[in-house]
């Protein structure tokens, strides 16, 4: 039997990680756009679901960034148009990272005066059967019709107008901490700070 020396063991385990790395670069170029095509498409989804009726216009050609205080944080704000080119909702990709598993990501659609329509939980990593309760229709359905600037916008245990999930308060106040999130970045545009 043949022995092996450190340098050769030494230069064999660097051959692997250089090969490694290089599949793993390869693998990662060629997935990169069509995930980004697929999260894009989700997302496109989710503005459907949660602006006031039919929209005409691209989106994501008039997507803002609003910048947030918190330093390279941002949200997204995708305005909806009729046909004759009118904004009638807004749909904003908002978060959220007090949800019992971390961060949650809505996409929110607000009326042109701030009054929420739906909202569509895009992300989340609660609890199944519990926290992630916060993406069924019972829950959501609530929200409807809501100004989180006119209206008392909390939980009940906390004194406000929601429901929250049973068992899962930590996750739906998470949810309305994004969608107040959502709701003053709108303000700070609107208002044109």
């Amino acid at each position: 039997m043949k022995k092996t020396s450190l340098s050769q063991m030494i230069t064999v385990l660097c051959g692997l990680s250089i090969f490694s790395a290089l599949v793993l670069g390869i693998v990662y170029e060629l997935t990169k756009e069509p995930i980004k095509k697929a999260k894009e498409n989700k997302e496109l989804e989710a503005i459907k679901e949660v602006v006031y009726g039919e929209f005409y216009n691209n989106p994501f050609a008039e997507r803002h960034k609003i910048a947030l205080r918190k330093k390279n944080a941002y949200i997204d704000l995708f305005p909806a148009r009729d046909k004759d080119g009118k904004i009638t909702s807004i749909a904003i990709k908002t978060y959220s990272n007090n949800g019992f598993g971390g961060k949650i990501e809505l996409m929110v659609g607000f009326l042109v005066d701030g009054t929420i329509n739906t909202f569509k939980v895009i992300e989340h990593k609660e609890t199944p059967g519990l926290g992630s309760k916060i993406t069924e229709n019972k829950f959501s359905q609530q929200f409807h019709g809501i100004n989180p600037g006119k209206q008392v916008f909390k939980v009940k245990q906390d004194g406000g107008e929601i429901d929250a999930v049973t068992a899962a308060t930590i996750s739906s106040r998470a949810v309305i901490d994004a969608i107040q999130r959502g709701y003053n970045a709108y303000n700070k545009l609107s208002a044109g700070k």
